[in-house]
């Protein structure tokens, strides 16, 4: 009898030592987070370094207490299901996915392994949480919905007799599609003409930039990856062909493009490396609401002078001062 006693509390001690070190492992020291990126391009590398930048400033010291796996999925979705496999077989801690597509991949792979999204404009719209307040499942963090609505009605400041507005997005990617409604919408509202013009991959940007010359005064480019990562093609034929430039990614108006009012993309990360604070702290993804940039001192309003003299266009004080009332007086999406 007791031989038996003996064995079953040998057995208990064994189980529930298995069972601490279980739940020590879900987050190991060093942490491991795996980082999956649609693509290189200055907005969401600065993301991906203000999650780092956070971390680091609560005491995850790279080599020491995290390491990261950073993978680039070159645009390719299927890349991008292949390094969401390689995560959930090396069983990393947690999973940084910035953008949606990759985000969409994360998962569809990944069910048991916490997915922290960024640069994602709605995770509802591309079924990737049931609700803004819980996702339901593994995946919480920030949004980088913009104002979009105010970005196209920057246009009539810079050009009062402007009437039609070009747009080329990749219509695969759901961010886009949401993006260029809320284009439509306004541009109904301010009568703009909109010409949309659809891209599968980067190496059709540059004709599809093409085909709006001599059609419209002004092109505006939403946070569409495929459009962005080839945005250089945008700018040579904007600048050939005197066509204002407006992005809604601010970090890409020093690429050439006119104006910009939207989201600091390394702020988008550090407050993203917040959410994924709580959830290494115990929090349950799903407990989190997704969250956006909503405060305006969080957003840039940043004009390319430079690019202004390009185009031939005189920015004034009063042109500056009407912009900026645009945006303050407009509500905030």
């Amino acid at each position: 009898m007791k031989s038996i006693v003996r064995s079953l509390l040998k057995m208990l001690v064994i189980v529930s030592l298995v069972g601490l070190i279980g739940s020590s492992l879900v987050f190991a020291t060093p942490l491991r987070i795996g980082i999956s990126q649609i693509v290189e391009h200055p907005a969401l590398d600065a993301a991906r370094e203000g999650f780092i930048k956070t971390l680091e400033e609560a005491g995850y010291i790279v080599g020491e207490k995290v390491i990261y796996d950073i993978h680039n999925a070159q645009g390719d979705f299927n890349n991008a299901i292949s390094i969401a496999q390689k995560f959930k077989d090396e069983q990393v801690d947690m999973i940084l996915a910035i953008a949606t597509p990759v985000a969409q991949a994360s998962a569809q792979v990944v069910k048991d392994i916490p997915i922290i999204i960024t640069a994602v404009t709605d995770p509802v719209a591309a079924n990737l949480a049931q609700s803004w307040e819980s996702s339901g499942n593994n995946i919480t963090g920030m949004s980088d919905a913009a104002p979009t609505g105010l970005q196209v009605k920057l246009i009539p400041q810079f050009l009062p007799e402007a009437k039609n507005v070009g747009t080329i997005y990749n219509a695969g990617e759901v961010n886009s599609v949401v993006q260029i409604e809320e284009v439509k919408k306004t541009c109904k509202e301010i009568g703009l003409n909109l010409i949309e013009v659809t891209v599968s991959n980067s190496s059709e940007v540059l004709m599809a930039a093409q085909s709006l010359a001599g059609r419209v005064e002004a092109i505006y480019i939403a946070t569409d990856n495929t459009v962005v990562s080839a945005l250089e093609s945008v700018v040579k034929v904007c600048n050939q062909e005197k066509i204002a430039l407006i992005v809604a990614d601010p970090s890409l108006v020093d690429k050439g493009a006119l104006a910009s009012y939207g989201i600091d993309y390394f702020n988008l990360g550090k407050k993203t490396g917040e959410v994924a604070l709580k959830v290494i702290e115990g929090a349950k993804p799903s407990d989190i609401p997704i969250q956006i940039i909503s405060d305006p001192k969080d957003l840039q309003f940043v004009v390319n002078l430079d690019a202004a003299k390009v185009l031939g266009l005189s920015v004034s004080e009063e042109i500056l001062k009407e912009a900026d009332k645009v945006i303050k007086e407009g509500k905030i999406l």
